[in-house]
């Protein structure tokens, strides 16, 4: 299947954009009313405790349950064993308890999003995926009514809607880089290299430098220069651009902050620390080279 095709085609739906906007709305509204308990649960959602986002893992819950399910009903309508119908129900089951945790992961990394084509394909996705749960929930209704038959079929056919869901996870992911490490992860400096001045770096005032092809951010606290990649983990938002919040630097896109001393994450969305390297002033510049001992540099 040509992946750009269908991601042009549902980027094209103007539709979407007021659903995106009621989602991400409400989803804001929710975490905002929750005040500091609130933003310490959508960093719990985001996988900020995982080191990575959280909600691609627990789509592997319902996925893999209603396979199951699918599976043992296919079982079942062809052998007549009714034996298998039990465990194909517990699979339902559990199908709908991590489709919810599924769905609260997702919205907690969906309401961060700006750019309008990729809200418009995680909008899509959201619609496949409540859709897919409610054709689940009606058959295990249909189920537990005696009407196994016709379970059954509601239950092949929310399956074949789940994965058209899953197809498009898959391109939220793999095309549009949705829950992914934006930071810089390769070639990085093993040696000291001069980055910038040391005249041209200004006291707590975050500064763009360069170590070869990677952006960092630099800033300097009375005698130490501290040295972050600039690509903020979560989206890619220029921490340069930031500002500073005690002994972290805070990205301008989406708020996360990262440690000065060593990249790892204060408060999410982001979930991946940041790398950070060790500096020294070396002839009137300002060299790095990458620490491996730093959380940042061993994802």
């Amino acid at each position: 299947m040509d992946t750009s095709m269908v991601k042009r085609q549902i980027e094209a739906q103007d539709w979407l954009e007021p659903v995106a906007d009621a989602v991400q709305g409400t989803t804001k509204s929710v975490i905002e009313a929750g005040g500091p308990a609130g933003k310490q649960i959508e960093d719990a959602l985001n996988g900020v405790w995982l080191g990575h986002a959280l909600h691609p893992a627990v789509t592997d819950v319902p996925l893999g349950a209603w396979t199951v399910a699918a599976a043992l009903d296919a079982a079942e309508a062809m052998t007549g064993r009714q034996d298998l119908a039990s465990g194909a129900d517990a699979a339902v089951a559990i199908g709908l308890a991590g489709a919810l945790a599924s769905a609260v992961t997702g919205l907690t990394q969906y309401y961060r999003l700006s750019d309008k084509p990729t809200r418009r394909v995680g909008a899509a996705h959201a619609l496949i995926n409540i859709s897919a749960t409610a054709l689940y929930g009606i058959s295990y209704a249909l189920r537990k009514s005696g009407a196994r038959s016709a379970g059954r079929a509601v239950g092949w056919l929310g399956y074949g809607v789940v994965s058209a869901g899953a197809y498009l996870g898959g391109v939220l992911v793999y095309d549009q880089k949705i829950g992914v490490d934006h930071a810089p992860r390769e070639n990085l400096p093993a040696e000291f290299v001069p980055v910038l001045a040391d005249t041209d770096l200004h006291e707590a005032t975050p500064t763009k430098a360069k170590a070869g092809d990677i952006p960092l951010v630099l800033v300097r606290r009375g005698d130490h220069v501290f040295a972050l990649a600039d690509a903020c983990s979560h989206l890619g938002g220029p921490l340069s651009e930031g500002k500073l919040e005690g002994d972290c630097i805070v990205c301008p896109w989406h708020g996360s902050a990262f440690q000065l001393a060593d990249g790892s994450v204060e408060r999410g969305p982001a979930a991946a620390p940041q790398p950070a390297f060790e500096t020294r002033v070396n002839g009137g510049q300002i060299e790095v080279r990458a620490n491996p001992n730093l959380p940042g540099n061993s994802v």
